[in-house]
């Protein structure tokens, strides 16, 4: 064709178009792998198992730098706190036995399970204050169970593991299934229950 656009003939103006389109198809295929390349770079390092870690000889290095501090973070978030880790003025009067005591009422009240919050909240924050420090590893042990096996030895619908029983009969497991069996709470309407609570600071 002899027409012409700007100086270009129909010909010409067809090549260059042809031309352009080939540039912005491989340019969208090397940014294509070029992002690609960038997601493996930066692949997330989880625990999940499934991921497989991506990282360089240089991020290698610095994880093993890392980690032995992010692990000393992390047993320090999830130990339970001693005398000397807290401020004074934080502590008042309170000894260590103390603490155990408060926490461990504590644990108690705040079990999720709106039976077991009200049977075991209310005979610890009845109880444990007057415990000997042996009675409340006994307590410790009952406490450290499932609430599900806490809720079903309470009320009497499962045994005391071999390890909570006394020749007695009297270690601190057996005196909260003797407490319980004669404790109106299961039988309470919900005004008891709210007032039974509100009583022993269990909401």
């Amino acid at each position: 064709s002899t027409s012409s656009t700007a100086g270009y003939t129909m010909s010409q103006m067809m090549m260059i178009k042809s031309a352009a389109s080939v540039a912005s198809r491989s340019l969208a295929s090397r940014l294509s792998k070029s992002s690609t390349t960038l997601m493996q770079r930066c692949w997330y390092r989880g625990d999940s198992g499934e991921a497989e870690a991506r990282l360089s000889a240089r991020e290698e290095e610095l994880i093993k730098i890392a980690k032995p501090k992010s692990e000393e973070i992390f047993e320090q978030h999830i130990k339970l706190p001693s005398l000397k880790d807290i401020p004074q003025a934080s502590l008042g009067d309170d000894t260590e036995l103390d603490i155990r005591k408060k926490r461990l009422v504590y644990r108690s009240k705040q079990r999720g399970w709106l039976e077991v919050d009200l049977l075991l909240g209310t005979w610890a924050s009845e109880n444990v204050p007057s415990l000997s420090a042996d009675e409340l590893d006994e307590f410790e042990s009952f406490v450290n169970m499932e609430t599900i096996d806490i809720y079903n030895i309470i009320t009497l619908r499962m045994d005391l593991p071999e390890d909570l029983k006394s020749p007695e009969g009297n270690n601190v497991a057996e005196r909260i299934q003797a407490w319980a069996r004669d404790s109106p709470l299961g039988r309470a309407d919900p005004e008891k229950y709210k007032a039974v609570k509100t009583e022993n600071n269990l909401i």
